[in-house]
């Protein structure tokens, strides 16, 4: 089975209007990409090795409709060598493996490199990845993947170490609102034919509604000019490309055309990780505002409600604990009133909760508590309970000394005593350092008190 062709156009003639405009206005140049200047500039490493098609393995990684198979096509116009294009999504491992002897034939007996490039590559397993390696490893193909994920975590290691990564950055808005400006202007590709009138400021709310993506940016440009109504009509013929009849865009068509904002995201790749991150960082660095806003950026994506606020519970022990007592149960509150009413009600929980973490003292000394007692149990895990700390329920184990020794903390004044609750070989560990910030200064205070009254009654060595 050969390769799919994943540069095959829809209609052998390009002007044909059953072909997307995002596929029509595709750049054919370097310089009519848009956006990638730091790799695709004269003079840059990238663009040279494709000019003198040296080219050696690379990963593009970067967001939808950032030009990654558009570069590819262009690896294709310009190079000498054979080139083969097919997608993660329709080709498995026989395939790759038939694609990969006839690379090592070729290379043997025509001396020609085969460029193969591989859309969606981190849909391939690591099995699957693995037929590229020797291949790779011997000079027959030259690897150019485009990926939307993470490369560090998608792609084998050892083909990533092979391979130099270059990162393309979502277009700006002005840059999407010069890819529309030619779309608009272009006679032969665009909508130049079209006699549209775009009022001030459409341009620019469609570049914003793009988040970066050129695709989706034209995609909204064409819909838009199919729904607009033509005035001013000279005969009646409906058809205003041929007549003098135009097509009015304005900011209101614009709205109905959207109806709503597509964000960019994707609940299990990295843009998932990386919102996350962001409000949990803007919580812990007390920012409610900057929380709020990246709140609001996962719930209209369409995040689970649910797995926020199993995170704002998180939030509130690991970043706040005893600083704010109050902190958990209000998490705790915020996920039942989600679970209870539901979304999009459950929005103003969440919104109350992620407010209250951002306002709230921060300490994370019950996380470091845990995390260096958890660390000490794994290294000293057979260290027995000491005796005066067992139960004694049986006269046998009364005989063996189980409970001798143990003071009840209630038959004290403070409600505590100088009994020693560690292992020995962990005694005089202090895993809980509490912060001066909040309830823990009192805390804090308290516990110095307790800590220094042992220490007085402990036994001198010499004695």
């Amino acid at each position: 089975m050969k390769p799919r062709n994943l540069f095959a156009s829809e209609s052998p003639d390009d002007n044909n209007r059953l072909t997307p405009l995002a596929e029509r206005m595709r750049p054919r140049t370097f310089d009519e990409l848009m956006g990638q200047e730091s790799l695709l500039a004269p003079g840059q490493p990238l663009r040279e090795a494709i000019s003198r098609d040296a080219l050696q393995s690379i990963i593009l990684w970067g967001p939808p409709g950032t030009g990654k198979t558009t570069l590819a096509r262009l690896i294709a116009t310009m190079t000498r060598a054979r080139f083969i294009a097919f997608s993660a999504v329709f080709s498995g491992v026989k395939e790759i493996r038939s694609v990969m002897a006839e690379a090592e034939t070729t290379r043997r007996h025509e001396g020609q490199r085969t460029i193969l490039f591989v859309d969606e590559i981190h849909r391939f397993n690591r099995a699957q990845q693995d037929a590229f390696l020797p291949r790779v490893e011997a000079g027959d193909i030259v690897l150019v993947g485009a990926t939307t994920e993470n490369p560090s975590f998608e792609v084998n290691a050892a083909l990533l170490s092979r391979s130099k990564v270059f990162v393309l950055h979502p277009l700006e808005t002005a840059h999407i609102v010069t890819v529309l400006q030619r779309a608009l202007s272009d006679s032969d590709r665009g909508l130049g034919r079209e006699r549209l009138d775009v009022d001030e400021g459409v341009l620019e709310a469609i570049g914003r509604h793009a988040n970066g993506d050129a695709r989706v940016a034209l995609n909204l440009l064409e819909f838009t000019a199919a729904i607009a109504e033509t005035g001013d009509t000279s005969d009646d013929n409906d058809d205003h490309r041929t007549t003098g009849r135009v097509a009015r865009i304005d900011l209101e068509l614009l709205s109905q055309a959207l109806q709503r904002r597509a964000l960019l995201y994707d609940k299990t790749g990295e843009e998932h990780f990386n919102l996350i991150s962001a409000l949990h960082k803007s919580m812990r660095n007390s920012d409610p505002d900057a929380a709020v806003y990246w709140l609001a950026r996962m719930v209209e994506a369409g995040e689970d409600a649910m797995y926020i606020a199993r995170r704002l519970v998180r939030f509130a022990s690991e970043d706040i604990g005893i600083a704010d007592p109050r902190a958990l149960s209000l998490a705790i509150a915020a996920k039942d009133a989600v679970h209870f009413i539901g979304m999009p009600e459950g929005n103003t929980a969440l919104t109350q909760a992620v407010i209250y973490l951002s306002v709230a003292p921060k300490s994370n000394a019950v996380y470091v508590a845990y995390r260096q007692a958890a660390s000490d149990a794994h290294i000293d895990i057979a260290d027995p309970v000491p005796l005066h700390l067992r139960n004694a329920p049986t006269q046998l184990m009364k005989n063996l000394d189980y409970g001798k020794g143990y003071e009840y903390a209630h038959d004290h004044a403070g409600g505590t005593t100088m009994m020693e609750c560690l292992p020995p070989r962990l005694q005089h560990r202090q895993y809980y350092k509490p912060t001066r910030r909040g309830v823990e200064k009192a805390i804090a205070e308290r516990i110095s008190t307790w800590r220094a009254a042992r220490k007085q009654q402990r036994p001198k060595p010499d004695e």
